[in-house]
């Protein structure tokens, strides 16, 4: 999958988006990262790349036809099949793992990040796909929206972890995942469940099916 995420800060994204699954799933090929620094489509000496509201009001939104530029640029238009192009936005869709279902089996996957007091709403009437939101929180960019989306869509691409894990994981058709336990056996006065120990697989896969949907411990 090609994954191009366009933002104002592309250094945000050195470090994290160069570490285990998204690190291993580069060097094998599963993805194609693209990091869009948005400032180069700007104007002027500055290169700006937002103005003031119309109607007045706080803080600056980003223009339409700069992010429009950025896009004709590397050639990403809505609608493509294939493709999406996703906006995070604090006032989007909830972005769920049904979702990141979704759009792992997409070709290409565009997501631009939100910042300063908005995005002309043209972009997200026009120009996009989706406009998702990771919570019900605002942020002050969406660097680590478009982090979180790009992480949980990676790690759903076939042969990048092992479909078990996947299966056995949190939000695959339980409510949550159930308790996990290693050594050292008794901690602290704190011990592992007998039945984890009993060697008794059936009784083992019992305790696990009811634990998430009881109380823990």
């Amino acid at each position: 999958m090609q994954i191009d995420i366009i933002t104002l800060f592309p250094k945000m994204f050195d470090g994290p988006m160069n570490q285990s699954i998204l690190w291993r799933a580069q060097d094998k090929k599963f993805i194609d990262l693209n990091i869009v620094d948005l400032r180069h489509f700007g104007e002027g000496v500055r290169k700006n790349v937002d103005d003031r509201p119309y109607g007045g009001g706080a803080g600056m939104i980003l223009r339409v036809d700069i992010i429009d530029a950025c896009l004709k640029s590397i050639k990403a238009k809505p609608g493509t099949k294939g493709q999406k192009i996703i906006l995070t936005s604090a006032g989007g869709a909830k972005f769920t793992q049904d979702k990141a279902n979704e759009y792992s089996k997409l070709k290409r996957m565009i997501i631009l990040c939100g910042h300063y007091e908005g995005i002309d709403n043209r972009v997200a009437e026009n120009l996009v796909d989706d406009v998702v939101s990771i919570g019900d929180y605002v942020l002050t960019g969406g660097e680590i929206p478009a982090m979180v989306i790009a992480d949980t869509v990676t790690r759903l691409i076939p042969n990048v972890i092992k479909p078990k894990s996947l299966t056995e994981e949190s939000f695959s058709g339980m409510e949550s995942e159930y308790p996990q336990y290693t050594r050292p056996e008794v901690y602290r006065g704190w011990k592992v469940p007998k039945v984890l120990l009993s060697g008794n697989h059936k009784k083992i896969s019992e305790w696990r099916n009811d634990k998430p949907n009881s109380d823990i411990p």
